[in-house]
């Protein structure tokens, strides 16, 4: 919406544009972007000297602060001087002919105009930018030859000034129209500044004579500047019928002029997106005055239509670069227009509104889909050129979510629609209707596709069956007082946890349409995700904190200070579950290490709040979305691979177990032929997902809290990320916890895996026992040979076997494995072993195979 935002450099490849709060210098030709940070606010004018060493810009500040004007060198990217002379706005930024003088315009508050020294870097002169029987000034335009002359304009008023350097004051002339009323929102001055046109908001273009002496080094004007005539276009007739007038422009919102050569031939982009080139008649002929029109109209039939185009968008910048001409819109595109052929060319696209939410195909990096007001699109990951729009008018998109085969983009709406779309050609799949009352906040899929867990604002949490034919709901789950903000689903697809801003998060079973625990902190609780182990759950709210929740009972294990000016919105986290992303009210993505609890990377960019952020599917990007809609792609600071196809664990019956693949049977295999620690750490580092834990420091050293700032994402750690440590299960640092590795399958042969095969006896309890030697008493797998049937080793120590099974005599109890202290149960909270006493809830190996033990 910046009037004149887009600008071209002198030297044709580089473009400067604002984005929120932030200044872009963007290479047209490699596309890369550099971000200028200094504002505190959104910029409202920008201009590049002449010479093309620097560039400033304005901005807007709250009422009653003072509104900065920063000059930037273009070369260095740097800032050179800054200054606060305006209140509330600054309306225009221009720098005179000669690069030597930058002036800066105020809004309705200040109607100042200040004049700084580039320089000298001090102010120089200022005045007041319009008497006080006319209206304000609203833009600034310098002439092309004198270099101490400028021209402002507005509503109802325009002058011509003149910088006095030696007595550092600048005088101004007042152009005279007469009984006209125009107010003036762009303009431009022709090559020799003879000619000022204008375009206003009553869609006709005015044309001022500056009465200039034709020797350069005269300032002022022979005589005052004079209104030459208001011009509309001309039809093709020879004359206007009585009382007709002329056609004019649309005048919903500004529109744009550039001069193309000396045969007075002009570019004229409208507010409905028309794009004209049009020249000056020499005479005109007008019709006799009718009877009902007395009064002379002062608009003239005078530019006649050469060529013609439309963009179907407001133009806000015109620039001419060689053959092309560039056209920026208030929908946030841009344009190329070739003034040969008038063939249109889109460049850039992207939201004008809030971002909320960001999706990625499943297992699939090389698109992602936003949502925002009015539509959601679809983009390219490695290009940011936008693939796919789908528009729905007048409604905004809260949530969006790829089904698991990628056939169907399912997304909430704020008129309580839930509607799934092809992400091909964007045609409507199906709609349900009245899905909440108070609109869709938050939505899921399952991994499965067959359901859909929605939030609403009435606080209600609703799961859908989807078919083809049909969509049928399952079930109400109704816990919030207020929102949702945000639902994630377990990897299993048994649980899902929401989010509210009522200050609780809920964990809930989909299969049981039951609450399973529910998590209370003093906050509005805005993001939340599950640890890939599944045995967390990690939250951020208004408190500005990152939580750390046990999913077993609903615990909080750990909270850190996630900011230390505002709250946190958006949370995610990585595959391997070694780094978390959070974005929050202070315009900042930070990268965390999940185990120690620090930020070790900072991406400063964005110039609003950020909403959401997202890791690709193979963690090479990181995508960021703010309310001012940018979206942001980053590169992940780290080399993150992500987990083969035939490596991944899947769904199993057991909360806290998981069945293997092949491959792993046979690095277990291998592991017990050829026993020692360095076929252990070989095995660590090459399956996945890791059980083992380090202690680690609570406290972070200085070093590692000390946040350096650069241009776009900084490290902020001392500590290499080459070290050689240990990776964690999952669980933050409560207590020493041993190595663990998981439990081998179980087969006959007690050659094979270290456990030996049970035939004679009877447990216990009157347990059945089973071919592979594990008794089951109630549905509960229990350990032979321990009466309570727990698990657990006598007085908490810790289990040392040397992965050869003992004889029958001597067992308790312990077949436990190698380097395999902690397991899980199936779905019994009492098979939960710990290693040693201090170990936090949630330390679980998730290599159990699922022979082992079963429901």
């Amino acid at each position: 919406t910046t009037i004149q935002g887009l600008n071209i450099h002198p030297d044709g490849v580089h473009f400067v544009y604002p984005l929120g709060c932030k200044v872009v210098v963007q290479n047209w030709k490699t596309k890369k972007q550099v971000f200028l940070s200094g504002h505190t606010n959104a910029i409202s004018a920008i201009a590049i000297s002449p010479d093309g060493r620097h560039v400033a810009s304005g901005q807007i500040n709250h009422m009653g602060f003072k509104a900065s004007v920063i000059i930037w060198s273009f070369e260095k990217c740097k800032q050179i001087s800054k200054y606060e002379l305006h209140k509330v706005r600054v309306e225009s930024v221009t720098f005179t002919c000669d690069s030597k003088y930058l002036i800066s315009l105020g809004g309705r508050d200040d109607c100042n105009i200040i004049v700084w020294d580039i320089s000298k870097g001090d102010a120089l002169c200022g005045g007041t930018a319009s008497r006080g029987s006319s209206g304000n000034a609203t833009l600034l335009c310098r002439t092309n030859v004198r270099g101490l002359c400028f021209v402002t304009g507005g509503e109802g008023t325009m002058r011509v000034w003149k910088i006095l350097a030696d007595q550092r004051q600048a005088q101004a002339m007042d152009v005279k129209f007469g009984l006209v009323k125009r107010h003036i929102i762009c303009m431009v001055i022709d090559e020799w500044d003879t000619y000022a046109y204008c375009g206003t908001t009553t869609g006709d273009i005015t044309k001022i004579k500056l009465n200039f002496d034709p020797d350069e080094d005269i300032l002022d004007p022979v005589v005052n500047p004079v209104l030459v005539g208001c011009y509309g276009k001309y039809v093709n007739r020879k004359k206007l019928a009585a009382g007709e007038e002329p056609p004019r422009y649309s005048q919903d919102i500004p529109r744009l002029l550039w001069p193309c050569d000396m045969e007075g031939r002009i570019f004229v982009g409208a507010g409905d997106g028309t794009i004209e080139l049009v020249k000056e008649l020499p005479t005109v002929s007008l019709p006799p005055e009718g009877k009902k029109y007395n009064v002379k109209r002062p608009t003239l039939p005078q530019l006649t239509v050469l060529k013609a185009t439309s963009v179907n968008c407001g133009v806000t910048s015109l620039q001419l670069l060689g053959d092309e001409l560039f056209v920026a819109t208030i929908q946030c595109e841009i344009f190329t227009l070739n003034i040969k052929t008038f063939d249109v060319k889109l460049h850039i696209t992207c939201h004008k509104n809030a971002v909320y939410d960001i999706a990625f195909p499943h297992e699939y990096s090389a698109v992602f889909a936003t949502c925002s007001k009015d539509d959601i699109r679809v983009w390219n990951t490695s290009t940011s050129q936008e693939l796919l729009r789908i528009t729905v008018p007048n409604f905004t998109c809260t949530g969006i979510q790829f089904s698991s085969d990628g056939k169907s983009i399912v997304s909430g709406w704020n008129d309580g629609e839930i509607r799934a779309f092809t992400p091909e050609t964007g045609r409507l799949i199906y709609e349900i209707h009245n899905a909440h009352n108070k609109g869709v906040t938050a939505i899921a899929m399952t991994n499965c596709g067959r359901y859909i867990v929605s939030g609403g604002g009435e606080g209600q949490v609703r799961v859908w069956e989807v078919r083809a034919t049909y969509q049928k709901l399952e079930g109400v789950l109704q816990e919030h007082k207020a929102p949702v903000s945000c639902i994630r689903i377990s990897k299993t697809d048994r649980e899902a946890v929401s989010a509210s801003s009522d200050g609780t998060c809920v964990i809930w079973d989909i299969e049981r349409m039951i609450r399973k625990h529910s998590l209370f902190a003093n906050t509005q609780f805005m993001g939340v995700c599950y640890h890939p182990s599944g045995v967390q759950v990690v939250t951020t709210g208004t408190d500005r904190k990152i939580g750390y929740w046990e999913v077993y009972d609903g615990s909080l294990i750990r909270e850190m200070e996630g900011s230390g000016v505002s709250g946190l919105n958006a949370i995610d986290i990585t595959r391997n579950g070694e780094y978390i992303l959070t974005g929050g009210n202070d315009q900042l993505v930070k990268l965390w290490n999940y185990h120690r609890g620090n930020p070790t990377y900072v991406g400063i960019g964005h110039a609003g709040v950020v909403t959401a952020v997202r890791f690709s599917p193979d963690n090479r990007h990181i995508i960021t979305v703010s309310s001012d809609g940018g979206v942001f792609r980053w590169k992940c600071p780290y080399t993150i691979e992500p987990l083969p196809p035939s490596r991944e664990s899947t769904r199993c019956s057991s909360r806290s177990t998981r069945s293997t693949c092949s491959e792993r049977e046979e690095d277990w295999k291998q592991l017990e032929e050829t026993p020692g620690d360095g076929n252990i750490e070989q095995l660590t580092a090459h399956s996945e997902p890791e059980c083992t834990c380090v202690e680690e420091d609570e406290e972070d050293s200085p070093e590692a809290a000390a946040m350096a700032v650069s241009e776009n994402v900084k490290p902020i750690s001392a500590i290499s990320k080459n070290d050689d440590i240990p990776k964690n299960n999952g669980t933050p640092k409560r207590g020493s916890t041993v190595n663990s590795r998981g439990t081998p399958k179980s087969s006959n042969s007690s050659q094979e895996n270290g456990i030996p095969k049970v035939k004679h006896g009877t447990p216990k309890n009157n347990s059945t026992i089973k071919e592979n030697g594990t008794a089951k008493v109630n549905g509960t797998s229990k350990y032979i040979g321990n009466g309570k049937g727990n698990g657990t080793p006598k007085s908490n120590t810790s289990i040392k076997l040397n992965g050869s099974p003992k004889s029958i005599g001597s067992q308790k109890g312990n077949f436990t494995p190698k380097n395999c202290s902690i397991l899980k149960g199936a779905d019994t909270p009492k098979s939960k072993l710990t290693s040693r006493k201090g170990t936090p809830k949630g330390d679980y190996c998730d290599c159990v195979p699922d022979k082992l033990i079963k429901e």
